[in-house]
């Protein structure tokens, strides 16, 4: 669902998808292969939301800020499910983890991985390639070359999302027995633990 408000239509590039069942509003650029998942709501009501190419806001995010304020979610920025930005800007290749909450004037640095269901209180900084956790969220090591290549090998999964959404979903009846000839889902994704694993070998 895509919403003008006083005469701001949101500028969607071609490549991107937007879920059906999301909400875009108002003063809100969203750039090449992004994907918005169902139930976010991106709302650039009372201020500019810029989502640079190949972001990702995933299912039930909300993405919002004070009057007058512009954000910026950088190129490659990977917002988990339900996870709250107000106000806040994002910098390039970082992972906001789910249930996180980012708030007002926070900025959080290229290549930082915040972990599930921290607290950024409004106006912290911090600096790239930092693990931030807990809440209130704090620092507790730098990110390693490691987890960083799972981070941005996930978030590539979600930029070639978009492109699957055109192609491939649509609205269904569901079946009402399993075929036999049901198609086997694909594996091409590790946890990181497996990714080490691996990699120790």
């Amino acid at each position: 669902m895509i919403y003008s408000f006083k005469n701001h239509i949101p500028v969607i590039h071609q490549s991107s998808f937007v879920h059906p069942l999301a909400a875009v509003t108002g003063n809100v650029i969203i750039g090449k292969d992004c994907y918005i998942g169902p139930g976010a709501a991106i709302r650039g009501d009372w201020g500019e939301i810029i989502l640079e190419d190949g972001v990702n806001v995933q299912e039930n995010c909300t993405v919002h800020m004070f009057p007058g304020k512009s954000i910026v979610l950088r190129e490659g920025a990977h917002v988990g499910h339900g996870a709250i930005i107000h106000g806040a800007n994002l910098g390039r290749n970082c992972l906001i983890g789910m249930n996180s909450v980012i708030m007002d004037d926070a900025e959080i640095g290229d290549e930082c991985i915040v972990g599930a269901m921290a607290f950024v209180k409004a106006e912290m900084k911090f600096e790239r390639r930092q693990l931030i956790v807990g809440n209130p969220a704090k620092v507790i090591r730098e990110v390693s070359d490691e987890m960083i290549e799972w981070k941005t090998a996930g978030t590539k999964l979600y930029q070639q999302l978009p492109a699957d959404c055109h192609e491939s979903l649509r609205e269904v009846e569901p079946l009402r027995t399993v075929p036999k000839d049901r198609p086997k889902q694909e594996d091409f994704y590790k946890t990181l633990q497996e990714m080490k694993a691996k990699n120790s070998k």
